[in-house]
């Protein structure tokens, strides 16, 4: 495979999320005139010296900035009903802007952040990370080989269809932003459709999902949570988010993601039955998932709801074998999903890059997401973090800054 003159040719080639997201930021009035900056990090650098991708990246995200969204493509997102004509119109005239990216040189690793209205920069996070992405595979990998890839994802596939117990086992791609290719991506896509109809429920991939038929997976991620620390009293941010979900989807969009501060603050702030019930499910990113999933059955139970009309969507780190014990551990206890990123799309022979893009700050002040995962907290003030960690009940010494 060769690299592509663009890496990305279309805004809709980005996580469901983001759209779902930046619409609840429109028609949210605290985030009108919230001002954002975003931090990139990789997580295993390992002495590769990324810098080498600076004038090539530079070149593709100023391309980035050219890009709108087609008539096509909205007449696509106007089909949900809970897109809203509104928000139709403000992506009619949407585009991003170079101005609010820098992009250096720190040593041999990337100083990347983008900086400026939130309704502006929050969608270069996955449109960057899946050109660093591709980058790599092509600048630092010199490609990948096609065969071995095709290879890997057959067995994967072997995996599902030989086993009768997995035939309710529910999957989706969460790979965009590591994947090794656009190219690959959508080979993927295409080939999962074929093989496994009844267990490929879809992809987070907006553009692929249109443009193969697939359903667009995907609600809420960190930042929404994150953001809300700027606009409201930092003990009741996680409540406020969950509210303020609940005002622009009124139950649609469902899944929330339980650890931007830890799953038992979480269940704390979850805990009222009127989340309980509007909220569709959970989503797990970090943590062991084993425990993560204990926690939230007892947690339904607890409430006096069913399990079984709730779903658990595990997402962090999943490869096929890890998928398959998670789901035999809780088949018919609770319904069950699963969103697989980096081992569905980069699993071609190379080393990914273990990289993210993250909010690090609003209005001029830290923003924080802690995690159930020491190595996956995002924060650059320490003394932030460990008091928004005293507030949410998790030990402060525990918590770490990012690099």
């Amino acid at each position: 495979m060769k690299l592509n003159p663009w890496l990305v040719d279309s805004l809709m080639d980005t996580d469901f999320y983001k759209i779902t997201m930046l619409q609840a930021y429109y028609h949210t009035a605290e985030f009108r005139l919230v001002d954002v900056e975003w931090k990139f990090s990789c997580r295993n650098r390992d002495g590769l010296d990324l810098t080498t991708l600076i004038p090539e990246l530079n070149r593709q995200l100023e391309h980035l900035c050219t890009l709108t969204f087609t008539d096509l493509e909205l007449d696509y997102l106007g089909k949900f009903s809970y897109i809203k004509p509104d928000f139709i119109e403000f992506l009619r005239i949407f585009k991003l802007n170079m101005r609010f990216v820098k992009l250096q040189p720190k040593g041999e690793d990337l100083n990347l952040r983008f900086h400026g209205p939130l309704l502006h920069v929050t969608l270069m996070e996955i449109y960057a990370l899946a050109i660093i992405s591709e980058l790599h595979t092509f600048t630092n990998c010199d490609g990948f080989n096609l065969p071995l890839a095709r290879e890997k994802l057959v067995a994967k596939i072997a995996l599902i269809k030989n086993d009768e117990t997995l035939s309710h086992l529910k999957f989706a791609d969460f790979g965009t932003r590591r994947r090794a290719s656009r190219v690959w991506q959508k080979e993927v896509l295409q080939t999962l459709k074929e093989q496994l109809p009844n267990n490929f429920s879809g992809t987070s991939n907006l553009h692929f999902s249109q443009v193969i038929g697939l359903s667009p997976i995907g609600t809420m991620a960190h930042e929404w949570f994150q953001s809300w620390q700027a606009v409201t009293r930092l003990a009741d941010a996680q409540k406020a988010a969950l509210e303020g979900w609940v005002q622009e989807y009124r139950g649609r969009l469902g899944i929330a993601i339980t650890d931007c501060y830890s799953m038992d603050s979480f269940i704390r702030d979850f805990s009222d039955p009127y989340f309980g019930k509007l909220y569709d499910g959970l989503r797990h990113d970090s943590g062991c998932p084993f425990i993560w999933g204990e926690k939230a059955i007892k947690m339904y139970q607890n409430m006096g709801i069913d399990p079984l009309s709730k779903t658990l969507v595990f997402s962090d780190s999943l490869h096929f074998p890890r998928m398959i014990e998670i789901y035999k551990q809780f088949k018919g206890r609770i319904r069950l999903s699963f969103g697989i990123g980096t081992n569905l799309m980069n699993d071609v022979g190379n080393k990914p890059l273990n990289i993210v893009i993250k909010m690090v700050a609003a209005n001029g002040k830290p923003v924080a997401k802690i995690s159930d995962e020491p190595g996956k907290s995002m924060c650059e003030d320490l003394g932030y973090l460990q008091y928004l960690a005293s507030l949410y009940d998790i030990d402060p010494s525990a918590v770490k800054i990012s690099k």
